[in-house]
């Protein structure tokens, strides 16, 4: 048992590293195959399965096979909810990825729905001080200025903005990619800069 353990999690880790490398093909052979050996060691309701198949859920969106996405993202969080309960920071990552996914799907209200509640359960969770430098909870902030810049509401999304580049400044610092990105994307709603604002590609993780 202990070597398929770490075989399982090898996998696992592999799929990671595929991912950040952006060799998608690569990442879902290997999370398939870490997702068969975790079903058939500890079933398909452990929390360990269940990271696997949120992260399946994450690399399929970013593929755009957002159907098998979709199935991935209910499953996990259908199986966070009973095993952690709807608050816990996992079960509310799994909150986030939906969101991402309701966006590519063209579902607004169930995006902003779930981004919201991703949020919300974040700074209950952990507080508004921990939550606003916990990175799942400022891709989410990132993610609703996104959102609400797409909808107009470029008020909103200057504070969503806002307040993502302040977190990711205390964790990160100014010169980060992610403050880089966030400048822009304030920037870019000015209404003198029309035409510039931030595309689908600028959605955090």
């Amino acid at each position: 048992m202990a070597s398929d353990y770490g075989m399982e999690w090898a996998l696992y880790n592999l799929g990671i590293l595929y991912t950040d490398q952006r060799k998608l093909d690569e990442a879902e052979k290997m999370y398939q195959r870490a997702l068969q050996g975790k079903e058939k060691a500890w079933g398909p309701d452990h929390t360990s399965t269940l990271e696997t198949v949120n992260n399946l859920g994450i690399l399929y969106t970013d593929q755009g096979k957002l159907d098998e996405a979709e199935k991935m993202c209910q499953r996990a969080l259908q199986g966070f909810e009973k095993a952690w309960g709807p608050d816990h920071t996992s079960t509310l990552d799994t909150v986030k990825n939906l969101g991402r996914l309701y966006v590519f799907q063209g579902k607004p209200d169930k995006a902003e729905n779930m981004y919201q509640r991703a949020l919300q359960g974040y700074e209950k969770a952990l507080g508004p001080e921990n939550a606003a430098r916990y990175r799942p909870a400022l891709n989410t902030m990132w993610n609703l200025g996104h959102f609400f810049n797409v909808q107009g509401y470029l008020d909103k999304a200057k504070e969503m903005y806002s307040r993502a580049y302040t977190g990711f400044q205390a964790v990160l610092g100014p010169s980060s990619n992610e403050c880089q990105q966030l400048e822009r994307n304030i920037a870019s709603l000015d209404p003198t800069q029309a035409g510039t604002r931030d595309s689908e590609g600028t959605l955090a993780g």
